[in-house]
């Protein structure tokens, strides 16, 4: 990935219409959890029925445990790059992953409110993974809040890795379905809470990203 063709000659900011899309994308991702609901058991026996059994069970679990490491490995690597080349974005990048760990905070509180089984327990299927304890409760999933998290954490600090995240965050998610531990709309309200929460913090964290990672720039000599 080259991150540097194209870079802004000054110092990044994340613009109002970014937040807006961000923003917009959690509405979205809420409303088709809802729509989801009443689908849950008939999409969920149709992928984790047909994973199951298929060539792809277990790239699908390797996907599923160990996906979210590529996430992980990318904000890593932004974070380097941008406190080389840009430092308001690392900055945003900073105030993402305070949102991010903020989300998965919120979605541990909301599981022991909702305290949804997991589909694999309510439901007859033969699953790829095996099915979760019972009191590892299924809504929201956190992996898709990690994914959506991350995801939307780099996207917000540097936008031209939009093509890389969030296929990657969708792809871990849904994964989830395939190997039997989550319903559809777990994972999209996993999607709606990271990127609602993140960009949350990233608006509320502007402020001060801009006093503490802004270097003034210095005036130019006349002469």
């Amino acid at each position: 990935m080259n991150f540097e063709e194209g870079s802004p000659p000054g110092p990044a900011r994340v613009t109002r219409s970014t937040l807006a899309a961000a923003l917009a994308t959690a509405v979205s991702l809420a409303l088709l959890a809802l729509v989801a609901v009443p689908l849950r058991d008939s999409v969920y026996r149709a992928v984790a029925g047909t994973i199951e059994p298929s060539p792809l069970a277990p790239l699908a679990a390797v996907v599923a445990e160990k996906g979210p490491l590529v996430l992980v490995a990318t904000f890593v690597v932004l974070a380097a790059w941008t406190w080389q080349r840009d430092r308001r974005a690392f900055g945003t990048l900073v105030a993402g992953g305070a949102g991010a760990v903020v989300a998965y905070l919120t979605s541990e509180a909301v599981k022991l409110v909702i305290t949804e089984p997991r589909p694999c327990r309510a439901a007859d299927v033969t699953t790829v993974l095996e099915c979760p304890a019972i009191g590892d409760w299924s809504w929201p999933s956190n992996h898709s809040v990690i994914a959506a998290s991350l995801a939307t954490a780099c996207i917000l600090a540097v936008p031209r890795i939009f093509w890389f995240a969030a296929p990657v965050a969708v792809l871990l998610g849904f994964s989830r379905v395939m190997v039997g531990v989550h319903y559809a709309h777990d994972v999209l309200s996993g999607f709606a809470l990271g990127v609602l929460v993140v960009t949350t913090a990233v608006v509320v964290l502007q402020p001060v990203v801009d006093r503490v990672f802004t270097v003034p720039r210095e005036p130019q000599r006349v002469g």
